[in-house]
């Protein structure tokens, strides 16, 4: 198919200092578990993105000096000629297709620990970031800057800077953003100093336009140097002799790096969940750079709609279209659009379970794309699948997320699938979830692979079809996959912490319950020890329908789980917003006679709390009484010509989302396959040379 001539501009090629990028499509930097520790699932990981259409393709960052030390959180190094070799395995794989590679040189300052190099951290004035939750705390502060530590800066940026050009990348950066060290020296309440690198807005940028000159002269014009710097604190500060601080910044150092890469603060605003931001959500912030720099500007905003692009591009915000999480939901979307293909474009739904893997310390999973991170050691590819090896039919049993999963990856390898969905519509727990406050996105999960679905000849799908084991024998499918989904349970939390006691009786109820339509009396006590989203967007979606609704929760946070997502700060608004009451570190002992009972999780003190209705939002347990029941009858099956019954997604341990689309999907890629393709190979660092 042809390209749609309004997206002509996407595919222009920009300019960046003495590299040329073929397209307008740039993969920022981002965390993604693989660091030099995974070298060779690192370089796949980013040169699939290459393959898949991307004019420039970036690392994540990577520690320029063992001071800058994010242990436990996995972060790449360049300290040392070792290191160049790591790093030479991913831009020759970006390069192979033809992409600029680019890296995202950092140091963390008074925002990490050192906790595995134990050095000293240093920031501008001895300020440290103390966060609230635990992921980040630590008790090691930093020492105050002096004019040595300064001039240590700049070598190690400039060693670092060689390294990068040694090691084949075309793009080098200096990361003054997100907490960072150059950016402490930028904000007034990390930078108190009174020599040439504080007061000022001009002195307070001085560190940055160093690390620049630096960077330049060590790359010696033959990598682009660009910088990325935060700009939304900087934004809501007035300056004197400009519009805002960040004007001024930007002003003061506008043609000094040969690409601007403009972003939020925070996590949690720069990388925002979908529940809670929509699409382009940056642009407020970012919006003015292009008017006061002549350099071409980078920026993100979770784009998936190529009118979107087009429109940041025309109405002169950005010059390139800068993507991180949609990049791992889709390496090929350049590709796609470029073929006329946008319907194929498999949209991040803006979950941040990708986050989450980075916190977590693991490599990069995705929602979407079951495939991403697992390039190299599986073989898996996002848009190629190995052709079926037998002839065989495969029955699915349930049409959510794993089911629909596997039903398509199933019937792009060939073989005939049939779908049997009990309910009137596919979508399993996704047709409840997505009208929930802010999840609307997620049904991307189902719409994509619907879409797809329907192009396959090969596959059937049929609904209001519930099937007991004596159907499936009757019908005699080779290959029976049961992917019936999880239930909720009414089960208590024990203060080991464990699910115990099941509650039941009038006026308990789960999200099963909700999902089917039950009507609650007030007020309502939602009961959340998931602690992911469910309990606190169904507290705010019954709010929002006129209940009286308190939140409780034995964890210190509602929807603790979601400080990894990027999710916590915005619940936590959204329920206040919503009028719900909220109840932390308490777990329900009891409900009767109109109340709760709620026990303080650590003293044990007990307090009541009015409740008509009682909703535990907390375990899940597999649906398998049609599997049970199947492999009750083996010898049936064996005379019905079925060779195998296989549970996936929910069916076989609940999860969520992201762990039911990677067990379909899986499943497809195993069936019929040899041992190779079961086992995972094992990445390890390079060899040292002696």
């Amino acid at each position: 198919m042809a390209r749609n001539s309004r997206y002509d501009v996407l595919f222009e090629p920009v300019r960046i200092g003495p590299v040329t990028a073929r397209n307008r499509f740039y993969a920022v930097p981002h965390a993604a578990g693989m660091t030099n520790a995974m070298p060779h699932m690192r370089a796949a990981f980013r040169g699939m993105k290459a393959e898949g259409g991307w004019g420039v393709v970036c690392t994540g960052y990577v520690s320029i000096d063992p001071g800058s030390d994010d242990s436990p959180l996995p972060f790449a190094t360049l300290w040392d000629d070792e290191d160049v070799r790591s790093h030479a395995l991913m831009t020759e794989a970006v390069h192979r297709h033809g992409a600029l590679a680019g890296i995202e040189l950092w140091h963390g300052g008074g925002s990490v620990m050192n906790r595995t190099s134990r050095l000293p951290t240093m920031s501008p004035s001895g300020t440290s970031w103390m966060a609230t939750h635990v992921n980040f705390m630590g008790h090691q502060r930093p020492r105050v800057m002096d004019a040595q530590d300064i001039r240590a800066l700049l070598a190690a940026q400039a060693a670092a800077a060689r390294r990068a050009r040694q090691a084949g990348f075309d793009i080098v950066y200096v990361y003054a953003g997100m907490g960072y060290l150059p950016y402490e020296f930028l904000l007034p309440e990390w930078n108190f100093r009174t020599d040439a690198y504080g007061g000022s807005v001009a002195n307070r940028v001085r560190i940055v336009r160093e690390l620049l000159e630096v960077t330049h002269e060590a790359v010696g014009g033959k990598c682009a140097v660009a910088l990325r710097i935060s700009l939304e604190e900087l934004r809501a500060r007035p300056s004197a002799n400009a519009p805002s601080e960040a004007h001024e910044v930007v002003a003061l150092l506008a043609e000094l790096p040969d690409l601007w890469d403009v972003k939020m603060d925070s996590s949690p605003t720069d990388c925002p969940p979908s529940r809670f931001a929509p699409e382009g959500s940056h642009e407020p912030t970012i919006d003015f750079v292009k008017k006061v720099t002549r350099k071409p500007v980078v920026g993100v905003g979770r784009f998936t709609s190529p009118d979107t692009m087009v429109g940041q591009i025309r109405r002169g915000v950005l010059d390139l279209i800068g993507a991180a999480r949609p990049s791992i939901a889709d390496p090929f979307l350049p590709m796609k659009i470029d073929s006329g293909r946008e319907q194929d474009i498999r949209e991040c739904i803006g979950c941040n379970i990708c986050i989450g893997s980075w916190h977590d310390g693991v490599p990069v999973r995705c929602t979407q794309n079951p495939t991403a991170g697992e390039e190299w050691r599986r073989g898996w590819h996002p848009e190629r699948i190995a052709s079926a090896a037998s002839a065989a039919s495969v029955l699915i049993v349930g049409g959510g997320p794993a089911g629909l999963e596997c039903a398509l990856s199933l019937g792009r390898r060939g073989y005939e699938v049939t779908v049997a969905e009990a309910a009137d519509e596919i979508g399993g727990r996704l047709r409840f979830e997505t009208r929930l406050p802010g999840l609307a996105a997620w049904g991307r999960v189902l719409e994509w692979r619907r879409g797809q679905l329907e192009r396959l000849t090969n596959v059937s799908v049929y609904r209001g079809n519930h099937l007991s084991a004596a159907d499936i024998l009757e019908l005699g499918p080779a290959h029976v996959v049961v992917a019936t989904g999880a239930r909720w349970a009414r089960l208590l939390y024990s203060p080991l912490e464990i699910p115990v006691g099941e509650l039941s009786g009038p006026g308990v109820y789960t999200p099963d319950d909700i999902a089917a339509g039950t009507q609650l009396a007030t007020p309502v006590v939602v009961y959340d020890f998931d602690s992911y989203y469910m309990g606190s967007a169904l507290a705010e979606h019954l709010a929002r329908s006129g209940h009286a609704v308190s939140y409780v929760t034995p964890a210190g946070h509602a929807s603790a789980w979601g400080i990894m997502s990027n999710e916590q700060p915005q619940v936590h608004r959204a329920l206040a917003a919503a009028g719900v009451a909220l109840h932390t570190l308490s777990r329900v002992t009891a409900f009767a006679n109109g109340a709760v009972t709620l026990a303080n999780q650590f003293t044990h003190a007990e307090m009541r709390l009015p409740c008509a209705s009682l909703v535990i939002v907390g375990t899940r347990f597999a649906n398998d009484t049609l599997f049970a029941a199947l492999m009750a009858q083996q010898s049936a099956c064996d005379d019905a010509g079925i060779r195998s019954i296989t549970r996936i997604g929910d069916a076989l341990a609940p999860g969520a989302i992201v762990h039911a689309v990677y067990s379909g999907h899986r499943y497809s890629e195993e069936l019929d396959a040899g041992p190779d393709a079961v086992r995972y190979r094992r990445d390890a660092p390079l060899p040292r040379h002696s």
